[in-house]
């Protein structure tokens, strides 16, 4: 029988402030699944307060929901979720129907494939969480870039290994915050608009 098909133990996330403060998620103990401390979380949305009334959010990765749902609480106006594994989506679908939320989308799609085509919506801030060690936080700047998923003043923040660095930004991309624990390196960027419309944003070294 395969394992992943049974119910997995449940572990807890709380929402920090807003609409839904104090209540809990549901978090499936899913092997690679990791959210982000609720510490890093209240520094993170302190940062983002001014940017939150009615932004557009992208939460790729999503895993437990904790980004992209704390972004709703605190009025964002619409969450997009995706997440691969189909036992994690499910997980953020019945969060988002026991919170009664009809602002938000759940998507069973592998991020990496779905950011790789035109983009239908805009997004003022995205999260990215990727799986670690695998080298896709480059990749991922250059299809939310290429593709349009980015508004033209837009908020990316990013997770990574504590010694991952990047050789190369989109050069309108500003390096706001950083924040490193012993594991775990912490990253906000803003994007800033393209001046010149007609011309393809660089990627600098």
């Amino acid at each position: 029988m395969n394992n992943r098909l049974l119910p997995q133990p449940l572990g807890q996330v709380r929402i920090i402030s807003g609409r839904w403060r104090g209540r809990k998620l549901a978090v499936l103990t899913e092997q690679g699944l990791r959210p982000t401390s609720h510490r890093l979380r209240e520094t993170l949305f302190n940062w983002l307060a001014p940017m939150l009334l009615g932004a557009s959010v992208l939460d790729c990765f999503a895993g437990s929901g904790a980004l992209g749902l704390e972004a709703l609480s605190r009025d964002a106006s619409y969450l997009r979720l995706l997440e691969r594994n189909p036992l994690v989506a499910k997980q953020l679908g019945q969060a988002l129907q026991r919170l009664e939320s009809h602002a938000a989308t759940v998507l069973t799609v592998d991020s990496r494939v779905y950011l790789a085509q035109p983009a239908d919506r805009r997004f003022n801030l995205v999260f990215l969480d990727p799986p670690f060690y695998q080298a896709l936080p480059q990749a991922l700047f250059i299809q939310l870039e290429r593709y349009q998923w980015l508004a033209e003043e837009a908020w990316i923040y990013l997770e990574t290994e504590a010694e991952w660095r990047p050789n190369m930004l989109p050069n309108h991309w500003q390096l706001y915050r950083e924040i490193r624990s012993r594991q775990v390196a912490y990253r906000l960027y803003r994007r800033h608009p393209i001046r010149d419309d007609s011309s393809t944003p660089l990627i600098t070294l």
